[in-house]
């Protein structure tokens, strides 16, 4: 059995220590962030019509994400250098984000390109707000929050059963949970809470079989059964599908299963603050069979399907898992002092392998006055 067993001493804050305080395992996980130079999931694809502006949030930092009436997307620090005001609030002129206040508009490289009022003898002010890559994969954007020197060579997920002329049948799910990205980590990845989705069966009876840690991933694999739910079990083709053992990675920062190479799914988070974030799932099959029959059913029909079930069975099963995180993290913040007892040695995997990548963030970030806006 693992156990953390630190319990309060005389004189400690009761409230939830940041990470340079934390003195056990679970403290600092709790209090990490994830790295900023990996490309995270913010939005989908459709959310974001031309000429629209949003904010989205990375590790409290408020960005400002908008699509020009071409159909280029800019992600810019959501504030204009001239009164602080949410860039998000404004509007966007052809390709031009525009601030509500007083009409200064930015480019999608941050650069200040227009004022339309007077400047009252002065010249044009040279700024430049903080831009970030952005790209549209998997009907998902994507933003690289970190150095931008290193978002070209930085891999983000690759998933080509999804892409090409006959990709397979795929949905998204997503959802802003107020808890720790680290709490829905351990999640989705930790099968003893199969008790929490009894009457939905996704998976029952699993056995971790397989453990290790390799760089910034966390391979395991379990013996377990999957998809025997009351309904789910008459979609699933087992004649072409072996549903007795599935492989997991968490693959910092993100997360994928394969059942048989043929039900897999990946977990994207993205780290609004310190207890909440979004988090975005892809599921995608090549196993499913018309019920009765148990012949495959043809492509046409297994998307209508699959929205289907994100509705009724999808999308309540994970409701589940964050109505369970939030409680998490409720009960973290009233005792973030309490003992911790960890039987599973994967979340003890994840949780170091989290504080490590923090820490090595932490350990090469440079210190950085802040400044109203950088000059162009």
């Amino acid at each position: 059995m693992n156990a953390e067993r630190q319990e309060p001493r005389p004189g400690d804050d009761p409230a939830v220590p940041a990470f340079e305080r934390a003195r056990t395992r679970r403290q600092m996980a709790r209090a990490a962030g994830l790295h900023p130079d990996h490309w995270y999931a913010v939005e989908h694809s459709h959310a974001l019509r031309p000429g629209a502006v949003i904010e989205t949030r990375f590790w409290q930092r408020s960005i400002a994400l908008f699509r020009g009436q071409d159909g280029t997307i800019g992600a810019v620090e959501n504030r204009c250098a001239h009164r602080q005001v949410k860039l998000s609030l404004g509007e966007v002129a052809g390709c031009r984000l525009v601030c509500p206040y007083h009409g200064w508009q930015y480019d999608t490289a941050g650069r200040l390109v227009a004022i339309p009022h007077a400047l009252f003898g002065q010249p044009m002010p040279r700024v430049r707000l903080a831009a970030f890559p952005v790209r549209e994969r998997y009907g998902l954007i994507w933003l690289f929050p970190g150095d931008p020197a290193l978002a070209e060579a930085t891999a983000m997920p690759e998933i080509p059963e999804v892409e090409g002329a006959r990709p397979w049948a795929a949905i998204t799910v997503d959802f802003t949970w107020a808890a720790h990205h680290s709490m829905i980590i351990e999640n989705v990845s930790d099968f003893t809470h199969a008790h929490l989705h009894r009457s939905y069966r996704p998976f029952t009876d699993a056995t971790l079989i397989e453990l290790r840690t390799e760089g910034q991933r966390v391979r395991l694999a379990y013996d377990v059964l999957v998809g025997d739910g009351r309904f789910s079990k008459h979609f699933v083709d087992r004649s072409r599908v072996r549903v007795d053992r599935m492989e997991l990675c968490f693959e910092y920062p993100y997360q994928w299963s394969d059942t048989g190479g043929r039900i897999k799914h990946w977990c994207f988070f993205l780290p609004m603050d310190a207890r909440t974030t979004r988090v975005f799932f892809l599921f995608y099959f090549d196993a499913i069979q018309i019920p009765l029959l148990r012949v495959p059913m043809p492509r046409w029909l297994q998307l209508p399907l699959l929205r289907a079930a994100r509705r009724v069975m999808i999308r309540p099963l994970l409701a589940q898992d964050g109505g369970m995180v939030e409680a998490e993290q409720q009960a973290y913040e009233r005792r973030p002092h309490a003992p911790s007892i960890e039987l599973n040695p994967a979340v003890i995997a994840f949780q170091k392998l989290v504080v490590a990548e923090w820490r090595r963030h932490l350990e090469g970030a440079m210190p950085r006055t802040a400044a109203p806006a950088e000059l162009a």
